[in-house]
C-alpha cells in the first residue's frame, strides 16, 4: 500500500495527454467495453522498435504487445508474405487443404522438434485445445475413467481468459463472478517439482505449465523445477504440456524456454509471435502418439490453419531458423539485466529477466508500477505495469544495445525524478 502522499506523486508524474488525445481516449470509453486500463497512449503507426502516436511523439516499445512483436512492427519479411498471400488465397476452412499449410506445419514440427501441429488463432484457444487433447489421450491412451481425468497446474498461473481456463486460475480478478468453474484441475505451487508429485494420481492425464509465468510478473522458477517435473512426468506416465506463448519463439534467448533447461515437452502452446504482429495465429505442436487421439470433427476452427495465418507463421519460422533473433535477445538481455541490476538503490527492489524479457519490481512506498510506468511515457518509452508495483519490459527481439540503453536511462532518470520530488 502506498504511502500518505501517493495522491501527490500520482497528480506529478501521471502523463497529461494531449487535448487531442484526451478526446479520442473519451470518445473511445464511450462505446468500447472497459476490459482494459491502457495507458495514455493513442497509437497511430509504427516501424520495428518504434511507435508514434497521433500527435507524432515517438516511443521505444518495450511491451511489444505481450510478446506479440517479438520480431518488431510491420517486419518486411513477414509483411511481404501477408501481402503475397492476400493476392491468391485468404479463406478456404479446413473443409479444403490449402497449399501453405503443410509447409507451414512440417516447418513448425521441426522448429520446435515436435511431431504433429494443430493450429488455431488465439493463445487461449490453443491451450483449450491441448486440455482436449490431454483428456482425450488419458481416456484413449492411458486409461483413464470417462470424465474423471485431471490436469495439474501451477499457482498464480495465467493461460487466458476463457471460461474453461480461469477454472483454474488464482487471480481474482479473472475468475470473481464468472462461475460455475469447469472441474477437473488441481493447482500446486509454482517451482515445486515435488508439490507436483504428490498431486498425482491414476487420473492425472498432464501437467501444464508456463516455462516462466509472464503475467504473474517474469516469474523464473528454479533452473531444476522442469527437468525434475519432466522426470516425474515421464515416469508417471503423465503428459507434460509447455504453455509458451509469451516465454516461447526467442524471446528468452532460446527458440523456446524449455531448450534453455534442457527440457522436452510432449505437447508445446504457442501463439502471440507467431503470427508476427500481424494477425493471430497459435498451434499445439506434440507426439504424434499423443496429438493423434484427435479425430476428424472432433475438434476444429473455421480460421485455424487459414492461408494468411500459415503463410505468416511459415515466415516466422524461417526468421527463428536463422537463430539470429534468439542470440540477440539472449546477448542484449545481459545488458538488460545489469542495467536493472545496477537501479537497486533507485527504488528497484527485485528484477527478474531471462533473455530480453524482466520483471521489475518497484518499491511499493515509492510508487506503483502504473506510476512508473506512466513517467516512462512522457519519457518516450512503452512498457506495462502487472500486479501493483512489477513493470514488465519484452522490446523486439531486433532491437540494438543502444536501445536498450535508452528504455533503462528513461527507467533510471524516471526513477530519479520520483525519489527527488519525495525528498521534497
Amino acid at each position: 500500500m502506498l504511502h500518505a502522499g501517493a495522491s501527490d506523486i500520482t497528480t506529478r508524474f501521471e502523463y497529461q495527454a494531449s487535448p487531442r488525445t484526451s478526446q479520442l481516449i473519451a470518445g473511445e470509453g464511450k462505446t468500447l467495453a472497459h476490459n482494459y486500463h491502457p495507458l495514455p497512449v493513442v497509437a497511430r503507426r509504427a516501424k520495428a522498435q518504434w511507435v508514434w502516436d497521433v500527435e507524432g511523439k515517438k516511443y521505444l516499445d518495450c511491451l511489444a504487445a505481450y510478446s506479440a512483436l517479438n520480431f518488431g512492427h510491420q517486419h518486411p519479411a513477414l509483411v511481404r508474405a501477408l501481402k503475397r498471400q492476400l493476392r491468391t488465397l485468404s479463406l478456404t476452412s479446413r473443409a479444403v487443404h490449402n497449399d501453405q499449410l503443410g509447409p507451414f506445419a512440417e516447418g513448425l514440427t521441426h522448429l520446435v522438434e515436435q511431431d504433429m501441429v494443430l493450429p488455431m488463432n488465439t493463445g487461449a484457444e490453443a491451450v483449450e485445445t491441448a486440455i482436449k487433447i490431454a483428456r482425450a489421450w488419458g481416456y484413449r491412451s492411458k486409461g483413464v475413467p470417462a470424465n474423471n481425468a485431471t490436469i495439474i497446474v501451477a499457482d498464480n498461473n495465467f493461460h487466458g481468459r476463457t471460461l474453461g481456463i480461469i477454472s483454474f486460475s488464482s487471480d481474482p480478478e479473472a475468475r470473481d463472478d464468472f462461475g460455475p468453474y469447469l472441474p477437473g484441475f488441481r493447482s500446486v505451487p509454482y517451482g515445486d517439482a515435488a508439490a507436483v508429485e504428490a498431486a498425482i494420481d491414476d487420473t492425472t492425464v498432464a501437467v501444464l505449465v508456463e516455462p516462466i509465468q509472464g503475467e504473474a510478473g517474469i516469474v523464473i522458477p528454479p533452473a531444476s523445477y522442469l527437468p525434475a517435473v519432466r522426470e516425474v512426468t515421464a515416469r508417471h506416465n503423465v503428459l507434460l504440456i509447455a504453455d509458451e506463448i509469451q516465454s516461447g519463439l526467442g524471446r528468452t534467448g532460446a527458440t523456446l524456454q524449455v531448450n534453455n533447461v534442457g527440457v522436452h515437452p510432449d505437447m508445446v502452446i504457442m501463439g502471440k509471435a507467431l503470427g508476427g504482429g500481424l494477425l493471430p495465429v497459435s498451434a499445439v505442436a506434440g507426439r504424434a502418439d499423443v496429438m493423434g487421439v484427435i479425430a476428424p470433427g472432433q475438434h476444429g476452427s473455421t480460421f485455424g490453419g487459414n492461408p494468411l495465418a500459415a503463410a505468416v507463421g511459415k515466415a516466422v519460422v524461417e526468421l527463428l531458423q536463422t537463430g539470429r533473433m534468439q542470440a540477440n535477445s539472449k546477448k542484449l538481455g545481459v545488458v538488460m539485466g545489469q542495467r536493472l541490476e545496477q537501479m537497486r538503490g533507485l527504488g528497484v527492489v527485485g528484477v527478474r529477466q531471462e533473455g530480453l524479457w524482466a520483471g521489475v519490481d518497484i518499491d511499493p512506498e515509492l510508487a506503483t508500477g502504473r506510476e512508473v510506468a506512466e513517467a516512462l511515457v512522457g519519457r518516450g518509452v512503452l512498457t506495462k505495469d502487472t500486479h501493483g508495483s512489477t513493470l514488465r519490459f519484452a522490446p523486439p527481439l531486433m532491437v540494438k544495445e543502444a536501445d536498450v540503453h535508452f528504455a533503462m536511462d528513461q527507467l533510471e532518470l524516471a526513477l530519479q525524478d520520483i525519489q527527488s520530488f519525495r525528498a521534497n
